[in-house]
């Protein structure tokens, strides 16, 4: 069984290419959504970082698609992740900044991250699995 601790925060990976457009983003939008800003800046600076084609496929990165359970509702989920302007709730695609796109994005097949949502309420996402956009 996992420490809570572990749960917390696991070990991340991301693309070097991606945290560098993921950290310019979060500061874009500072002022406007702080929250998520702040967290998703705290996942960037505690990520492993890969070259482009070296980064393991089951690793959620940006428009790769994920089955995940959330412990709130218990309900298993598929979302792509999606930078913004590709965002529609209803197609399944959650924008990077929405705090459980924040939450999602390094983590790697069979790991769990504690993360807040909205309103502020700590939820265990659990990672299922992870496909690569073609």
């Amino acid at each position: 069984m996992k420490s809570p601790k572990a749960a917390a925060r696991p070990p991340i990976h991301m693309l070097e290419e991606e945290a560098e457009k993921l950290s310019n983003l979060a500061i874009s939008v500072e002022e406007r959504l702080p929250q998520v800003s702040e967290l998703l800046l705290g996942e960037i600076d505690r990520a492993k970082l890969h070259k482009a084609g070296r980064i393991d496929k089951d690793v959620v990165t940006m428009n790769a698609t994920v089955d995940f359970v959330d412990s709130a509702t218990g309900a298993e989920r598929r979302v792509q992740l999606v930078y913004p302007p590709e965002a529609d709730i209803a197609a399944g695609r959650i924008s990077i900044l929405t705090p459980i796109g924040a939450g999602l994005i390094g983590l790697k097949t069979g790991q769990s991250i504690l993360w807040p949502d909205r309103e502020g309420r700590t939820r265990m996402l659990e990672i299922r699995r992870v496909e690569q956009a073609a």
